[in-house]
């Protein structure tokens, strides 16, 4: 048995074309005829592999099934299925690597299929059990008609991911191009972080249509439904500043714009509704939320690229050879300068009234656009500064 520490990363010229990767937790009930079914693919199709058994601390004695069956064990220490995968993969002596569950679920009856995807020069193939078929019982309701549908369609709405079954686990890989990813999740994240990256990174992805067959162990399975579910959604918001950040940023800024300019005159009317100064301080509420939305958006996206989270984005390039700290600074400055002129107007207006009461709806009208201008004018002068400093380490 060998753990994933004291692996270094095997050549790819060892004459073996796929490695099948099965992260292991306690499978002694289904990985014998997991493994059989490769080794039996293998036999039948002429491929030059290996079965790789990535286990991750069972305590069944799934590690001495698996090398009775000529397996190789790696003991990966550091818990998680994407750490067990990792582990795996990088153990992967084989030109191709598909990865698979060890529960009896799936069938390695169908590696060909991925292989031919491979070998014909996709860099990622996925299965997709909505097309090839998913056995009753198989799949929960839940997951079946809402979890993996909703999810597959916000990866394909954030990231434009051409899949269908985002959650499917049998997928085949080029080794090198995941190396190239360098994913970093460690959960079950791990298989959505693949084809998200993949998506970002320009490879080619080819669906494969594959089953799903009920779990063969006694015991519950290891994933957790709205965990599990929860920890994808927020994988992909994360990975997505645009969406978490910029857009409903740039929402908030039109919106409070728009309102606010509709008030600027005076108060308005709808209907027995009437819109006045409170109103007004809501919408330039929105507007800073907003710009500090999108500054948010810029600082992660920036961090997300420069931690190689991200692949490298052509639109942060030109706005770094675009932006720079003194032109942040001179558009702060002006905007506070504006916003300073704003405020000696109101003052010199309760000057003229001998310091007096004022018409509160007409004043705030001048103090409000007066204040948002100081605000915005010092968020981008902080955020310009923060900004390059981001740079600077991209740089």
């Amino acid at each position: 048995m060998t753990t994933a520490q004291d692996l270094s990363i095997p050549s790819a010229d060892t004459g073996l074309e796929l490695s099948v990767v099965m992260p292991c937790l306690n499978e002694a009930e289904t990985l014998q005829i997991c493994i059989e079914k490769a080794q039996k693919a293998f036999r039948e199709h002429d491929i030059a592999g290996e079965i790789i058994i990535a286990d991750n601390g069972s305590t069944d004695g799934s590690q001495r099934i698996a090398e009775r069956l000529g397996a190789r064990v790696i003991n990966v220490e550091k818990k998680g299925y994407g750490n067990a995968l990792m582990g795996g993969i990088m153990a992967a002596r084989g030109k191709y690597v598909v990865m698979g569950d060890a529960d009896a679920s799936y069938d390695f009856s169908h590696i060909p299929r991925y292989l031919e995807k491979l070998r014909q020069g996709f860099d990622l193939a996925l299965g997709n059990r909505f097309k090839g078929g998913i056995a009753d019982s198989a799949m929960p309701p839940l997951h079946r008609y809402f979890g993996n549908p909703a999810l597959s369609w916000a990866g394909r709405l954030l990231f434009n991911c051409p899949t269908g079954d985002i959650y499917c686990g049998l997928r085949g890989f080029s080794r090198d191009a995941i190396l190239r990813m360098d994913l970093r999740t460690s959960g079950m994240e791990f298989a959505v972080e693949m084809i998200v990256k993949s998506t970002l990174m320009g490879l080619r992805v080819a669906e494969v249509p594959t089953t799903l067959s009920p779990d063969g162990r006694s015991r519950p399975p290891h994933l957790r439904t709205w965990r599990d579910g929860w920890r994808t959604l927020r994988f992909m918001l994360l990975y997505s500043p645009r969406w978490l950040f910029f857009y409903p940023g740039i929402f908030s800024i039109l919106l409070g714009s728009a309102v606010g300019a509709w008030l600027l005159p005076g108060p308005r009317s709808v209907g027995s509704i009437n819109f006045d100064a409170h109103t007004f301080l809501y919408a330039a509420m929105a507007i800073l939320i907003g710009f500090q939305a999108v500054c948010f958006g810029l600082f992660a996206r920036t961090f997300a690229v420069t931690e190689h989270l991200l692949p490298e984005d052509l639109l942060l390039n030109q706005f770094f050879s675009i932006f720079t700290l003194e032109t942040g600074l001179l558009v702060g400055a002006l905007f506070i300068a504006l916003g300073l002129g704003g405020s000696v107007y109101a003052v010199n207006a309760w000057r003229l009234r001998s310091f007096g009461n004022l018409d509160f709806s007409h004043t705030l009208r001048i103090v409000i656009p007066a204040a948002t201008a100081i605000t915005l004018g010092f968020q981008i002068v902080l955020s310009s500064f923060f900004v390059s400093i981001l740079g600077v380490a991209r740089r």
